[in-house]
């Protein structure tokens, strides 16, 4: 069947019986597309009853947040992940919280800082003067109130100090290097204080001491011309009498007069009290006011000693039985090395690293004691402290022989302290005796233990793995090891197994010889000779002195802990001092000292240009 097509074309209409009307539909408009894309461009209304009426697009819908204009549907999902987010990371909060956790304690203080704590107890039971409620020492109380003011020649306040040992005596020329031992060791160990929480207890311990130096002279005064050095007195040589040594009482009780021993020339003494003053303006540095008033009194009292020339304990003085002072050279390079870092004057410098005082303080040549750090000989821990400086500053010309000088003799005597040298015999149980088997050997030990722990430190911050001893090389662990075998000696890894610090372990000392421990307190006032019942008993002290290091063993690793024998069994402030700065400088996990502190005063150093070299003469 044909039919005709309106817009001019034939069109054949197939009547087969399969054909419904939608195939039909669809087949014709293929056909009027077809035809459309082939003839004449249709206008609008033509294309719209071939194509059919327009899809219309959904109209978006959004959202006015105000600022910004963005699609509901985004929005939405938007808000969605937001709260998802918020309510899992909620659950994962209440999932943590409610999973019980393990607290990790810190791990418990190793032996050196247990032992510290224990060490710096030894001080506040040998204060004199007004003792404040903190301190810690049940069977102390206040004495010595009229030290000075009693004595007619002086009419001074001497209140204050330290009791030097198991006496009532105060010694300045030992109690004055105490403090400055103990103020280097806060110097560079302040952090290894804090960490223990002792920084406070030894700044107040060190506080205690220079604030009764500043009262023994004229603290004020630019210039001076005495200088009070002992108050009490100790020789018994004369016959009986009342006094420190014969007595045995304890010092709350004391009713005897405690003269003052003054001096006129007494450079070593000087020179040491000043050095103790200039140490502890560094450590009090942040107290600004304190630490000028110590750095005057420093500046005075080193003048003094370099002007009146003359040892503090001239033969048959009361100091000369017991610290005598074998010379003031070694004083003078020690002190001029505090001087120097404490203001930063060059003069102190030029002074300490003279090479003519360097020689009268046996700098150039050894002896039997040499490398022997104590009380009277400043000469090894003067080198190791200059020697620092040469490290970390390196000053130059024209400083620079006499510290490279210094810096190899510290090599020396650090060399001397190893176990495979024989410049100091050992007891068997491996105690060094640097005293040459002499009684009273520990403070000498502990000593040497801080030197060779601190120079350790010292090549550690400055980046050299070790020294040379002749042709040998050996790394600075094995000086740390020397001073942790020493000190471990005295802790209690001896033949005797016992602690030779009075309530550290389980063994130590039990009749410590020392006045006011063994002396009850029960209320009594034992006169003069009424408390030597109590020296004379076999039964233990009735007082335990925690912190205190007896003199220690004899050279056959032997000790009798019997308190009539003070060879073995007395504490000394300046034994417990060095202790103290061994125990700090080898306790904690880590090593290292605070590089800066000690230069805080010290301005840049420019070195100078030496002199050209003299003329050639054929």
């Amino acid at each position: 069947m044909f039919g005709r097509d309106p817009w001019g074309g034939s069109l054949e209409i197939s009547n087969a019986d399969s054909a419904t009307d939608d195939e039909r539909s669809r087949n014709l408009q293929d056909l009027d597309r077809a035809a459309l894309s082939s003839s004449r461009p249709l206008d609008e209304t033509q294309q719209s009853w071939l194509l059919g009426p327009a899809e219309q697009k959904k109209k978006k819908k959004y959202v006015d947040l105000g600022c910004v204009i963005v699609s509901r549907k985004h929005f939405l999902w938007t808000i969605g992940a937001a709260l998802a987010c918020g309510f899992l990371a909620g659950l994962i909060i209440l999932i943590v919280k409610a999973v019980p956790r393990h607290h990790h304690h810190p791990p418990p203080p190793d032996n050196y800082t247990v032992a510290l704590h224990k060490a710096l107890m030894f001080f506040n039971a040998q204060r004199s003067g007004p003792i404040p409620k903190h301190n810690n020492v049940s069977w102390r109380g206040n004495s010595g109130m009229k030290d000075g003011l009693s004595d007619n020649t002086i009419k001074g306040n001497l209140v204050g100090g330290y009791y030097d040992a198991g006496d009532a005596i105060k010694f300045n020329f030992p109690m004055s290097f105490s403090m400055t031992l103990l103020s280097w060791s806060v110097i560079e160990y302040s952090a290894k204080y804090e960490a223990t929480g002792e920084l406070d207890h030894i700044k107040e311990i060190i506080k205690w001491g220079t604030d009764y130096f500043l009262k023994t002279f004229n603290s004020s005064a630019d210039t001076i011309d005495r200088l009070a050095a002992q108050v009490g007195l100790g020789d018994t040589s004369k016959g009986p009498g009342p006094n420190d040594h014969y007595c045995w009482m304890r010092p709350e009780d004391i009713d005897y007069p405690r003269p003052v021993y003054e001096c006129h020339s007494c450079s070593d003494l000087a020179a040491e009290m000043a050095a103790a003053l200039a140490a502890a303006s560094i450590v009090f540095k942040d107290s600004k006011t304190y630490s000028q008033k110590l750095v005057h009194g420093a500046k005075t009292l080193f003048k003094y000693g370099r002007d009146q020339r003359g040892r503090y304990s001239p033969g048959g003085s009361d100091p000369s039985i017991f610290y005598n002072s074998t010379g003031y050279w070694d004083e003078f390079v020690w002190g001029g090395a505090w001087m120097y870092y404490a203001t930063g004057n060059l003069s102190y410098l030029q002074l300490a690293t003279a090479p003519g005082l360097a020689k009268h303080a046996g700098a150039f040549w050894g002896g039997p004691d040499y490398g022997v750090f104590s009380w009277d000989s400043k000469l090894a821990g003067a080198q190791v402290l200059l020697s620092r400086l040469r490290l970390f500053l390196s000053p130059g010309y024209p400083y620079e022989e006499i510290l490279r000088t210094f810096h190899n003799q510290t090599s020396v005597v650090m060399c001397s302290y190893l176990p495979m040298f024989n410049s100091f015999n050992r007891t068997k149980g491996g105690l060094i005796q640097l005293n040459h088997g002499r009684p009273q050997p520990l403070q000498y030990v502990v000593n040497a233990a801080f030197l060779a722990s601190v120079y350790s430190d010292y090549l550690d911050a400055a980046d050299t793995p070790g020294w040379y001893c002749g042709p040998n090389f050996y790394p600075t662990s094995v000086l740390r090891d020397f001073a942790k075998t020493q000190i471990d000696y005295v802790l209690g890894n001896n033949p005797q197994k016992m602690s030779y610090l009075v309530g550290y372990g389980n063994r130590y000392p039990k009749h410590v010889h020392h006045r006011g421990a063994s002396v009850p307190k029960n209320g009594v006032r034992y006169n003069c000779k009424g408390g030597w019942k109590w020296r004379d008993s076999h039964k233990p002290n009735p007082n335990t002195i925690v912190g205190a290091m007896v003199a220690g063993p004899d050279k056959h690793d032997g000790f009798h802990d019997v308190r009539s024998n003070y060879n073995y069994t007395e504490p000394t402030l300046a034994g417990n001092a060095g202790l103290v700065a061994a125990l700090v400088s080898l306790s904690g996990e880590k090593s290292g000292i605070d590089k800066n502190t000690l230069f805080s005063a010290v301005p840049p150093m420019f070195p100078t240009v030496p002199p050209p070299p003299a003329a050639w003469k054929p």
